[in-house]
């Protein structure tokens, strides 16, 4: 009797993992994450600040008032200085970017003429009209156009003149970086003093986060 019941019990175990391996082959296996799949956007996109530092040349500086500047004539000729600029702004889209920006530069022209400031803080748009994506498919190189214009002052007054409009329009290209948040590039734009006439060129590496 007790082998009976114990062969009994030895069957019924042999059926319920029987039962068992059978719902597991039914269920099929868990599906597995990709490990490669990206958790987080590689390239950022949306609010942002920048910074650009370069070259500034004016092809022409006249003489705004020459009365209070007698020594300078009637211009500087050509002037040369180092450019810095800030902006501020938001992407719309992954080709399309508005933002503010101010800048100020320290120009030397002639011995005559001299050195003078100028300051001006505006607009800027900037559009991309070509991208190249990476092994992995995040666009990271764009080349872009874009044309900014602002309210400028100068200092001394009367010597380039007082106040202003700068406008300027260029290309550049811009890459994003692994660090996901940084994108360095380069601008040169052609650059242009309304009441001064004075139209100019300027060179500027550029740094940006975006957040």
């Amino acid at each position: 009797m007790p082998s009976a019941i114990s062969r009994l019990g030895l069957v019924a175990a042999l059926a319920l993992a029987a039962s068992g391996a059978a719902r597991a082959q039914d269920a099929g296996p868990a599906s597995l994450e990709d490990p490669r799949a990206a958790k987080f956007a590689d390239v950022e996109r949306g609010v942002f600040i920048g910074m650009e530092a370069g070259g500034l040349m004016l092809f022409k500086t006249p003489t705004a008032d020459r009365a209070k500047f007698p020594v300078a004539g009637e211009g500087g000729g050509s002037s040369r200085g180092v450019v810095v600029g800030l902006v501020a702004g938001v992407d719309l889209g992954s080709t399309v970017a508005l933002s503010a920006f101010a800048l100020g530069t320290s120009q030397r022209a002639s011995i005559d003429y001299g050195a003078f400031d100028l300051l001006a803080a505006g607009l800027d748009l900037k559009l991309a009209f070509w991208k190249r994506a990476d092994r992995n498919g995040w666009n990271r190189l764009f080349l872009y156009g874009h044309v900014r214009g602002g309210y400028a002052l100068t200092h001394p007054e009367g010597l380039f003149g007082d106040s202003d409009v700068l406008i300027a329009a260029g290309l550049g290209v811009e890459y994003f970086t692994q660090l996901r948040h940084f994108s360095v590039g380069l601008q040169v734009d052609g650059v242009y003093a309304l009441s001064a006439g004075a139209p100019g060129l300027s060179v500027s590496p550029i740094v940006r986060y975006t957040f």
